[in-house]
């Protein structure tokens, strides 16, 4: 605790008088068998854990939103700022374009799937431009946790945030 204290005084420090603090990141990486962390002895986790499976990789990865009512159910809470409650507000806002072909397991992204009782959490391989390298890339971790009953997503949380157009943009908006 001691320590953790006086790092977090020195972070502090060293930011006030303008020496920003650089960190090594691990990259995330992919197990080699991500198809195995949606399966469970468990015969309602296994299910739910299935179901999630085909949002992230049929629906989320392949854009197969036509089969939507598979997997979301009509009501598909939704608490992502960004984004209205209901399964067809989701299905407009994602199923614009053409579905494509499902990706193989090795291409998912997927970190972890963790399930307990009704709840199901994915976390996901991100890769991003780093805004302090220009021209490098950084991976981080995307979340996802659905509440599912009789084995369709009712609910959904992520780390959405309210994305605004940024009006300093030139022709970016």
């Amino acid at each position: 605790m001691i320590r953790r204290c006086l790092y977090s005084t020195l972070a502090l420090a060293l930011a006030a008088i303008g020496c920003p603090l650089t960190f090594a990141q691990e990259p995330v990486v992919a197990p080699a068998d991500q198809e195995a962390l949606f399966r469970d002895k468990d015969p309602v986790l296994n299910r739910n854990k299935q179901a999630a499976m085909h949002i992230v990789v049929d629906l989320l990865k392949a854009g197969h939103w036509n089969e939507a009512d598979k997997w979301l159910t009509e009501r598909y809470v939704q608490h992502n700022p960004n984004f209205a409650t209901g399964r067809a507000p989701i299905v407009a806002a994602f199923g614009k374009n053409p579905g494509r072909p499902i990706p193989p397991p090795q291409d998912w992204g997927v970190v972890a799937v963790v399930a307990e009782g009704d709840i199901v959490i994915v976390a996901t391989r991100v890769e991003a431009d780093d805004p302090r390298n220009p021209g490098k890339k950084y991976t981080t971790t995307h979340f996802d946790m659905w509440r599912f009953v009789d084995g369709k997503a009712d609910e959904h949380w992520d780390e959405g945030r309210i994305n605004l157009p940024n009006p300093n943009a030139k022709g970016k908006q």
